[in-house]
């Protein structure tokens, strides 16, 4: 890529390999932040993988040292914030409602899904780790929703939930107020990642993870996820008010300005 050209443009790469359907982040120099395109993309992926008969195991997977780093903070500027005077607070309702609708296509796959993070994991990135059933993590992955740090803005309860189920309601709210960025093994220690391999480890144990979930009985696997959401079944509470005033806020305009000038945003709690 020459000096000042264009980042190319987020996508899904989906490809079907033995029965196993590897959904793949690709953002070059964007460590996979997703796009509108991308959501779109891997709804597309989620509801094959929930169609075709031919898929035994969904993976999600990204490249380059990356994952997810959240959304692409352009497009939050361009889609939610808008120019001043926008309704930043209602858009922000309606793109998490709309992220929202990706995860509960990701959550409602009836095979494995399986994400395999070997770099950020971060906002909604972290989101699609918590809707996973199995996280593999390499030596460079690292987790963490940093928003109230970085963008100010806000997750919803369908994602706090998920993030409960995996890391317990306490580390959950931790990760949440501190904004820390998890390494592979912390992230192992309080259940965000249930496989850590090293770098040497990572392919062939990918691929024997793998191997048993296809050679496992179909049926079985799908009654196993179908129980699970049972139990996991719960009212959540409204989070429509909270959504809207942290995207409709000073501060998240001041956050995403912050971002893409690259500097620290200056707070005011408004």
């Amino acid at each position: 890529m020459t000096a000042g050209a264009a980042s190319p443009p987020g996508r899904v790469r989906t490809d079907l390999r033995s029965g196993v359907l590897h959904a793949v982040l690709e953002h070059p120099r964007r460590l996979g932040a997703l796009t509108s395109a991308m959501y779109d993309e891997l709804a597309t992926a989620c509801g094959r993988a929930s169609a075709d008969p031919g898929v035994r195991v969904l993976v999600l997977e990204g490249t380059d040292g990356a994952f997810a780093a959240g959304t692409d903070v352009r497009m939050l500027a361009e889609e939610v914030l808008g120019p001043p005077g926008s309704d930043a607070g209602a858009a922000g309702v309606a793109y998490e409602r709309r992220v929202g609708e990706v995860l509960q296509a990701l959550q409602d796959v009836p095979v494995p899904v399986v994400a395999v993070v070997d770099g950020p994991a971060a906002g909604a990135g972290l989101a699609l780790v918590a809707c996973s059933d199995v996280v593999v993590a390499g030596p460079r992955a690292r987790f963490g929703l940093p928003v109230a740090r970085t963008l100010g803005n806000c997750v919803p309860a369908s994602v706090v939930a998920a993030l409960a189920r995996r890391a317990g309601p306490a580390r959950t709210r931790a990760l949440l107020l501190t904004s820390r960025m998890l390494d592979a093994r912390e992230a192992g220690a309080v259940g965000l990642a249930d496989v850590v391999l090293e770098a040497e480890e990572l392919d062939a144990g990918v691929r024997d993870l793998l191997d048993g979930l296809r050679s496992a009985a179909p049926l079985a696997l799908a009654a196993f996820k179908q129980l699970d959401r049972r139990l996991a079944a719960v009212d959540l509470p409204d989070d429509e008010d909270l959504l809207r005033a942290c995207y409709g806020s000073s501060d998240f305009r001041e956050g995403v300005t912050a971002f893409l000038d690259r500097r620290p945003p200056r707070w005011e709690g408004r």
